[in-house]
């Protein structure tokens, strides 16, 4: 599988990219300065090229730039992605002195993300710390939600190959909006224990 991770020089992408490497697989890191991609694609034995370059030609688009980007980059990259199945992991989030809260809008990055591409948009990987797949597979397991069942297929092949858990089909695009409020919870018990938490769900065959 030829995958390009957009926002492949961040943390998160650039864990990731690393460990989809090391499963075998043919990642290409974007970024929308093509020097800085492929000076941190060679760091992971990845490839490296712009935004629009990298996902030219590949089987998935993983968007993993931050949340505040998601949207303008895939309005941006609309017509180079086409019809590329496309994984969203941005979780917007709230830090206040409670806590970190999911923010109030009534649909999820993913969803908002679908109605400005064609490609069908899956979501999932929210659970995972790029600290945690910066050392190797994550520990846990990884849920994927979409509409699409071909882009769901890829994207839980695609999370199956970064974590020693199950990747999982949780269903529908619209759950995304649990996914990623989710983030909000684990960073909290991140913070309040200080380490690195996962998901692991029980009881399925």
């Amino acid at each position: 599988m030829r995958i390009a991770v957009v926002g492949g020089t961040g943390d998160f992408g650039l864990a990731l990219a690393k460990q989809l490497v090391a499963a075998g697989e043919d990642v290409v890191i974007g970024s929308r300065d093509a020097a800085r991609a492929a000076e941190k694609a060679a760091e992971v034995g990845a490839a490296g090229a712009s935004n629009e370059d990298a996902v030219h030609g590949v089987d998935i688009v993983v968007l993993a730039v931050k949340s505040d980007a998601a949207l303008p980059t895939a309005v941006y990259l609309a017509a180079a992605i086409g019809d590329t199945p496309v994984l969203s992991v941005a979780s917007e989030l709230r830090f206040t002195k409670r806590g970190v809260l999911p923010t109030a809008d009534a649909q999820s990055i993913a969803e908002r993300t679908q109605e400005v591409l064609d490609a069908p948009v899956t979501a999932g990987l929210h659970s995972l710390a790029a600290a945690s797949l910066a050392e190797g597979k994550a520990d846990g397991d990884a849920l994927i939600c979409g509409d699409d069942s071909v882009a769901k297929e890829l994207a839980l092949e695609l999370a199956s190959k970064v974590v020693s858990g199950r990747a999982l089909d949780a269903g529908p695009l619209a759950s995304a909006r649990a996914l990623e409020g989710m983030t909000a919870v684990i960073v909290n018990l991140n913070k309040r224990y200080k380490g690195h938490a996962g998901v692991r769900v029980v009881g399925l065959p």
